[in-house]
């Protein structure tokens, strides 16, 4: 009796720790830019052939409409197709990189990489600010300056190094299309948006972080990014493009961000697809403007869906209009399905308020971004990361705009 008894509470133990197991599977960050880089590029249609979908797209279903998977093993080939999708029809296609063209070191605190493609070279240059202390340190790469636009007291008085990504280096905020730096490796790729060039410079900062080793004193399983307004978007899309980012945080990323493209078209005077810069994206997506915004086989919840099982933070101000938070808003409920799909809902928040001003944390925001980054940059289990706060649209019914 007693012998049936050990091996029932043996039994027990052994499911219990085959459940904890099973949610350990799920991995906070990856070691290299892109999981599904050997994935198949799904059939991409031209708008005469794509079908009219007025709701959100559903992030689990195959582009090929052969089904779908709520299956974490198939979230890696899914995350492909949405990718290959955003670049087809929206950012152009991020080119590949081998580190065999690639070298890199750090001088006065200054990581400077060098990438070589086609018998040219560019030169990205970071500032690395450090905390005191030998390291290894988790880092946040801030578009701009080394915070982005946070305040830099939340990560100095927590230990974390500052790299600013001067993204001027790959392409400038307003753009000469095929006379940007980054053509001057990929002279061809003149359709190439902002956002997918913007996106590969930070993958070479990291690319540099990790040639020179021990020498950055930087965790590199341990790095942010953040960045607000147009910045916040790049945040976004730097995020969704890289898996080597533990956090993202898009801070006011408006229209072409975390916004729902079909919903913010029905929203008024805010930043839709017909109305964002030409200069971000490729020409081609402008034939999806207005009406035909529901032609798109993504959305934005899919972008922001991703960076899962990796963390993403949303801040909004419903004060700037233009902003379209309402469709922010949405489209972060949308995409933290995935999340919650998985079991890692506390991976996935958004902080909608107003009342400051544009791109100025309120001291009222500090506690969403500190749990955020005690979280998944420090490891500390206990911050609290269940937010999802929006006073403001508590009462839009989100719920039409799902997938079913």
């Amino acid at each position: 009796m007693k012998n049936r008894k050990t091996h029932l509470l043996a039994l027990i133990i052994l499911l219990g720790m085959g459940t904890s197991a099973s949610a350990q599977k799920i991995p906070f960050v990856y070691n290299v830019e892109n999981t599904g880089i050997k994935n198949p590029a799904p059939v991409l249609p031209g708008i005469d052939e794509l079908p009219v979908v007025k709701t959100l797209t559903d992030p689990f279903q195959w582009s090929d409409g052969s089904g779908r998977s709520t299956n974490f093993k198939d979230w890696s080939r899914r995350r492909a197709e949405i990718a290959r999708e955003i670049e087809h029809y929206e950012i152009g296609e991020k080119p590949v990189v081998s580190r065999k063209d690639i070298t890199a070191d750090i001088v006065d605190d200054t990581l400077r990489v060098n990438v070589t493609v086609n018998g040219q070279t560019l030169i990205l240059k970071a500032k690395i600010t450090y905390p005191e202390g030998k390291g290894p340190f988790p880092a946040i790469i801030g578009i701009g300056r080394g915070t982005g636009s946070l305040p830099p007291a939340i990560f100095t008085s927590r230990n974390i190094a500052q790299i600013a990504f001067n993204f001027t280096q790959v392409m400038s905020h307003t753009q000469k299309r095929g006379n940007e730096p980054i053509n001057k490796l990929y002279p061809d790729r003149t359709d190439m948006g902002a956002y997918c060039a913007w996106s590969w410079g930070v993958s070479r900062i990291i690319d540099g972080l990790e040639i020179v080793g021990k020498k950055s004193k930087i965790d590199t399983k341990r790095l942010a990014i953040s960045g607000c307004s147009f910045a916040g978007k790049m945040a976004l899309f730097a995020g969704a493009f890289d898996e080597r980012i533990a956090l993202t945080i898009a801070q006011e990323p408006g229209g072409g961000g975390a916004a729902a493209w079909r919903v913010s078209e029905t929203l008024g005077e805010v930043e839709t697809l017909g109305r964002t810069s030409h200069a971000w994206f490729k020409e081609s997506m402008f034939q999806y403007k207005e009406e035909n915004v529901s032609k798109l086989p993504y959305d934005h919840h899919e972008l922001c869906a991703m960076i899962a099982p990796r963390a993403l933070l949303v801040l909004g101000n419903p004060d700037y209009v233009w902003l379209a938070d309402e469709s922010g808003y949405v489209s972060c409920r949308a995409a933290r399905k995935v999340w919650e799909t998985f079991g890692i809902a506390d991976r996935m928040g958004f902080s909608i308020v107003g009342g400051h001003g544009h791109c100025q944390l309120p001291t009222n925001q500090y506690p969403e971004v500190e749990a955020f980054v005690d979280k998944f940059l420090l490891g500390k289990q206990d911050a609290n990361t269940e937010v999802t706060i929006a006073p403001l649209y508590e009462k839009v019914d989100y719920e039409r705009w799902l997938y079913h």
